[in-house]
């Protein structure tokens, strides 16, 4: 399925060889219940992320609110905040400085961005605070002496190497990539040429994109002008959107592939028959497909929120809000900071219906997860 739908979008160069409204992204601080698990974040909810954090939000409370409707954990309700960075490294800072100091905050969820992440983690490793699911695939900050970061989704490096490898097992060799000019796009840039380094092929273009967008067209046309077989995305947010409308205006047929931070849900809906063909590795099962107990229990929590509005990113604070939750209830109901973290680390062979989790191996990432789709005429992404 995935090789037919994004061969359709193969141009003959390479046959002749050459968001759901649940919550505000201005704020998204709740009045705190005295006798609720508090946990917290930074996040982009604002800026060119923020449709990230602000579906990161959305998954933890709708976890937190399922389980809150059967009685919570240990007979307290499960509660989470969130303070906008907007992608801003120094503010991620500021913002974590304050939650740290604040004593009833038990743990972090979802810390947002790369480069924010690699800022505050040195604070975070004073402490014996967990962060679970830290919105980022960065190698960089999976290192077996971080002992406070418990990764969920697979790194940028299982998926930059699943999906170079499909795309060259398609014969498409002639790669052109656009990449984030910031920490996490270096990153994945590198990710990616040493996956093609791998399979023994050079990128025919590299165009570094501003995140703020600014310089689309040039990018667009460098890569464009190296006249690739297919056009390979590091980027994340916002302007990813713009580089794919571009992309499509200027050739219509050219294959386009990304990683799974690239597009946002927003993104895909703005860019309407644009997005068709797109190839996108998939860190989560799909969100739209009730295939699994964990979707299915999502989806009822969705609905239960009312809406029938499915989406991965949702999912993936799904996911981290029931697994914190299990955490707490393995820490018992005095759970404080380290036993949260303690507890963490003592999961083995978790079946969140039939998605696993394990933390047996340093560095703590629980998922290698990845999967492959390529979005439809109606914005969805079929594996």
């Amino acid at each position: 399925m995935l090789r037919r739908t994004f061969i359709d979008f193969l141009p003959s160069i390479l046959a002749s060889g050459s968001s759901l409204g649940l919550i505000s992204h201005t704020s998204a601080q709740n009045t705190r219940d005295k006798e609720a698990f508090i946990f917290s974040s930074t996040a982009a909810l604002t800026g060119p992320l923020g449709s990230f954090g602000v579906n990161m939000k959305l998954g933890v409370d709708l976890a937190f609110a399922q389980i809150n409707a059967k009685g919570g954990v240990h007979g307290r309700k499960m509660q989470y905040e969130v303070l906008d960075d907007a992608y801003i490294p120094a503010r991620s800072v500021e913002n974590a400085k304050k939650i740290l100091g604040d004593s009833e905050v038990l743990g972090l969820i979802g810390c947002l961005g790369t480069a924010n992440n690699a800022a505050i983690t040195p604070l975070i490793e004073q402490t014996t605070i967990a962060h679970l699911a830290p919105l980022t695939g960065a190698s960089s900050l999976r290192r077996p002496d971080l002992r406070n970061l418990f990764h969920v989704r697979a790194s940028y490096t299982d998926e930059t190497r699943r999906l170079v490898q499909n795309l060259v097992s398609m014969g498409i060799t002639s790669l052109a990539v656009v990449y984030l000019d910031n920490p996490y796009g270096k990153e994945v840039l590198g990710d990616i040429v040493s996956s093609l380094d791998a399979a023994g092929i050079k990128t025919v273009a590299q165009a570094a994109l501003a995140v703020d967008g600014k310089n689309i067209d040039a990018v667009v046309s460098t890569v464009l002008s190296a006249k690739p077989s297919a056009v390979l995305l590091g980027t994340a947010g916002a302007a990813s959107t713009g580089v794919v409308a571009a992309v499509r205006a200027a050739s219509n047929t050219m294959p386009i592939a990304s990683i799974s931070a690239a597009l946002t849900q927003g993104g895909i809906k703005q860019l309407g028959a644009a997005a068709k063909g797109v190839a996108v590795t998939m860190v989560f099962p799909d969100a739209d497909r009730a295939k699994s107990p964990l979707v299915r229990d999502y989806q009822a929590a969705t609905r239960a929120a009312g809406s029938e509005i499915f989406t991965s990113g949702a999912l993936e604070g799904y996911v981290s809000g029931r697994l914190m939750s299990e955490a707490v209830l393995r820490a018992g109901r005095s759970a404080n900071r380290e036993k949260i973290r303690s507890a963490l680390a003592g999961i083995r062979s978790y079946d969140l219906g039939g998605f696993a989790i394990d933390y047996g191996n340093k560095p703590m990432v629980a998922s290698k997860y990845v999967d492959l789709g390529v979005l439809n005429a109606e914005g969805k992404l079929r594996s």
